[in-house]
C-alpha cells in the first residue's frame, strides 16, 4: 500500500513539473574539446562503479527502497528538464540530485545522474553524448557529494531536518555549477586573464539564474521530504533517515 502511493506521488510529480518543451541541457553536444570529454569522462567512470555496487547493496537488503529510488530518479528527471537559457554552450536548471543523495548516498546519484543525462541526450537532444561524462560529473557526482556531505553536517551539528535537506538540496544545486563553470573556464580560457578570467565570467553569469534556482529547489526539496516522510517512514527507518523512534 505504501509503495502503490509513493509510486502515485512520484506520477503526479512529473505530470505537475514536465515542461511542454525540452532543450539542450548542461553541456551541449560537441562543445568541449575531445581532450576533455575524455578526462571527465574517465573520472567519472570509478564514481559509477561504486554507485552500481552501492545500489546494489541498498536494495538487496531492503527491497521495499526500490521504489524510493525510482522516486528519487524521476524526481531529479523532471527537475533537470526545468531550462532557463544561461551562457552560450550551457543552461540553468534545478538539478533535483540532493533529494536521492540524502536517501541513497551519493555514488548512488552517480548511476542515476547517468542514467538521466544518457537518456535526455538521446532522445530529448539534452546535453551529448560527447560531454556525457563531463555533465555526470558535475551533476552526477559533485552535487551529490555536496548535497550528502552539508546533509550530515548539518544533522551532526544537531540542526533540524527541514533545515538539513534545504541546504543540502541548495548547495548540491550551486556547486553542481559551479563545476560547470570550472568546466567550461578549463576548455576555453580567456584571451586576457586566462583561467580564472573565464571561470569569473562564467559564475558571474550563472548566479544570476542559479541562486534563485537553487532556493526554490531548496524549498521544494524539504516538502517533498515531508511528504515522503509520512508516506513512507518505514523505508526511511530502513535506510536511516529517520530514527526507529520517529
Amino acid at each position: 500500500m505504501i509503495n502503490k502511493k509513493i509510486w502515485i506521488m512520484g506520477l503526479v510529480l512529473m505530470f505537475m513539473f514536465l515542461p511542454q518543451q525540452t532543450y539542450a541541457m548542461h553541456i551541449m553536444e560537441g562543445f568541449l574539446p575531445a581532450g576533455w570529454c575524455i578526462t571527465w569522462g574517465a573520472l567519472a567512470i570509478p564514481f559509477v562503479l561504486a554507485g552500481f555496487f552501492s545500489i546494489r547493496r541498498t536494495v538487496g537488503e531492503h527491497p521495499k527502497t526500490l521504489m524510493l529510488l525510482a522516486m528519487a530518479g524521476a524526481f531529479a528527471f523532471v527537475l533537470s528538464s526545468l531550462k532557463i537559457p544561461s551562457v552560450t554552450g550551457s543552461s540553468s536548471h534545478p538539478t533535483g540530485v540532493g533529494f536521492g543523495a540524502i536517501l541513497f548516498g551519493p555514488t548512488a546519484m552517480a548511476v542515476i545522474g547517468l542514467i538521466i543525462l544518457l537518456f535526455q541526450a538521446v532522445l530529448l537532444a539534452h546535453g551529448g553524448l560527447t560531454t556525457l561524462g563531463a555533465n555526470t560529473f558535475s551533476m552526477g557526482i559533485v552535487g551529490p557529494l555536496v548535497a550528502f556531505a552539508t546533509y550530515k553536517i548539518v544533522k551532526k551539528a544537531n540542526g533540524p531536518q527541514w533545515l538539513a535537506v534545504f541546504l543540502a538540496a541548495a548547495l548540491g544545486d550551486l556547486l553542481t555549477y559551479v563545476t560547470t563553470s570550472v568546466q567550461l573556464a578549463l576548455a576555453f580560457p580567456a584571451e586576457t586573464g586566462g583561467v580564472m578570467a573565464s571561470l569569473t565570467k562564467f559564475l558571474g553569469i550563472f548566479a544570476l539564474t542559479q541562486v534563485p534556482l537553487a532556493i526554490s529547489e531548496g524549498i521544494l526539496t524539504v516538502l517533498i521530504f515531508k511528504a515522503i516522510s509520512s508516506y513512507a517512514g518505514d523505508e526511511l527507518k530502513d535506510l536511516k533517515i529517520l530514527s526507529k523512534e520517529v
